[in-house]
């Protein structure tokens, strides 16, 4: 096989619908790419086969994507169905309008290195044979017919704590199905918003696995994907969902009135301790509690001249905008000293670090669309504009490290059409420092991707030649409902791999709701918690 030529792709839709938007993204996305070649378009006729669902499932399945999950069209660049479906390939009857069975032969000729599958129904599995790297699909794929999609509602009834996004292949004409890649995303109020949600995300999943075998020419899914497609769900099922779902609905509209009305912000309280990263233990922390007027979350240490200070995110209930405020320890009491760092737009998240004899902060100004970093001129209230960089985008939670002699920059960005998140996709940049005049993108962007693990929540620590991350657990329907540490085991320019090795959820003290955050330095140790 010659590495250098492009990966010939094929798509199997179905035939007689319109694209969905996540099917034109991918279609879109493969014809931007160099090293990925649109190879042929297939239709299927009956892409749905067996699959039956109930019209009342049909019915509010329609009502509910109408009401709850609505998102604008979306508009290729590249793709044009007119000029791209390049023959429509009966794969039941086995003929083309050409003439050519769907045979390994005929896939072979048209020299196919795979098949992505959006239907319930696959190409046949002697042609499968043909594929060297197999037929791809989304576990949700199987989870549809024509007039209902039950991705989802089976997490939703069981009120599970996140819903698995599954890449999954059929090789050589196997049953087996051989796992590609996973990501757990936070489960959402409706089926019919997780379904949008997570076919979104599959977007850039899928393209991130295309760009690997692309690069390296080497698949060996060795773990079994879940076989169980989930099943409609009953009468009985569809009651029980509707009235989760209206509670779910009538909670975020009350919420939604309340934060109108200036009613209502999420309130966080500090906990501060002895320990470090690797063994510090929440349930003996202190607490530095919250007052209507100084509510503090994202908190970041920093040691200077033997005091130890701290930077947070800093609102007063009912405010739409916070800024950055510094804190003084005594102890385990914090004497406030006033605000680091206001502008017209949200701040939070500030992550201060020294380079050299300078100070410097990165606070999150993802509603300025762009990623600051500010030096310090006089510490700690004097700051001045250092750096810009990703403008027009929205960075979250950014962190800069060094690691053998290389600056590395971690950050949120969003990948998307209509459903902008922060929480599910991890980019990773090499840069040449603060100055951010150098910025190469990792190939394996996004390197993590899921609500579970992919959010930043602290600065990156390394100790005795191991990298550890705090990262959010984003997960039982709650945004920063845990705090996971991550160790890192591979960060170069071509791979970055990472294991979870602890989890800390907000059962430490009672009363807790979520717990998102953790930073270490000297000693002592903080965490943010919701109440």
């Amino acid at each position: 096989m010659n590495e250098t030529k492009p990966l010939r792709v094929g798509v199997l839709v179905a035939r007689g619908r319109a694209l969905e938007n996540w099917e034109l993204m991918i279609l879109d996305r493969i014809l931007a790419t160099p090293r990925l070649e649109l190879a042929a378009v297939f239709t299927h006729p009956h892409p749905f086969g067996e699959n039956k669902a109930s019209k009342l499932l049909s019915w509010s399945a329609r009502l509910e994507a109408r009401a709850l999950a609505r998102q604008p069209a979306y508009s290729p660049k590249y793709f044009n169905s007119h000029r791209h479906f390049i023959d429509c390939y009966d794969i039941d009857a086995g003929t083309s309008r050409a003439g050519s069975s769907i045979t390994a032969a005929f896939l072979s000729r048209l020299k196919l290195d795979l098949v992505i599958r959006m239907t319930p129904k696959g190409i046949p599995d002697d042609a499968n044979a043909a594929l060297p790297f197999g037929e791809w699909a989304f576990n949700f794929c199987d989870q549809r017919t024509a007039g209902a999609d039950w991705f989802g509602y089976a997490d939703v009834l069981a009120h599970a704590p996140t819903t698995d996004l599954v890449l999954y292949a059929k090789c050589g004409g196997k049953p087996d199905r051989l796992e590609i890649a996973r990501a757990a995303f936070n489960i959402k109020p409706s089926a019919a918003r997780l379904s949008a949600f997570v076919r979104e995300r599959s977007v850039t999943l899928l393209m991130r696995e295309l760009a690997r075998l692309a690069d390296t020419r080497r698949f060996s899914p060795a773990a079994i994907a879940d076989s169980a497609n989930g099943h409609a769900p009953s009468f009985g099922e569809l009651l029980r969902y509707g009235c989760i779902v209206a509670g779910s609905v009538s909670a975020i509209a009350l919420k939604s009135i309340k934060a109108k009305l200036h009613a209502d912000s999420a309130v966080w309280t500090l906990y501060t301790g002895r320990g470090q990263i690797d063994d510090f233990d929440p349930r003996e922390a202190i607490e530095i509690p919250p007052s209507d007027n100084s509510i503090k979350a994202d908190p970041f240490l920093f040691q200077h001249e033997g005091k130890c200070y701290l930077f947070y995110e800093a609102y007063a209930r009912g405010d739409r905008k916070a800024h950055i405020a510094v804190g003084c320890f005594d102890g385990d009491t914090l004497q406030p000293v006033g605000v680091a760092l206001e502008r017209p737009y949200h701040l939070s998240y500030p992550f201060v670090f020294r380079d050299g004899d300078q100070i410097f902060m990165i606070p999150e100004t993802h509603q300025a669309r762009r990623l600051e970093i500010w030096r310090c001129r006089q510490f700690p209230l004097q700051w001045e504009l250092h750096a810009t960089a990703f403008e027009g985008q929205s960075p979250a939670d950014s962190i800069l490290t060094r690691h053998e002699g290389k600056w590395w920059l971690f950050t949120n960005l969003s990948d998307f059409h209509a459903y902008e998140d922060h929480c599910s996709e991890l980019y990773l940049f090499e840069v040449d420092g603060p100055a951010l005049t150098g910025i190469k993108p990792h190939k394996r962007n996004p390197v993590v991707i899921g609500s579970t693990d992919a959010r930043g929540a602290g600065r990156i620590f390394e100790q005795q030649g191991r990298l550890l991350r705090p990262s959010q657990r984003n997960s039982h329907g709650v945004y920063g409902y845990g705090l996971n540490i991550m160790e890192i085991e591979t960060l170069t320019q071509e791979d970055y791999r990472e294991r979870c090795i602890r989890t800390i959820t907000p059962v430490f003290k009672a009363g807790l709701h979520g717990c998102h955050h953790f930073d270490a330095t000297g000693g002592r140790y903080i965490v943010d918690a919701r109440l």
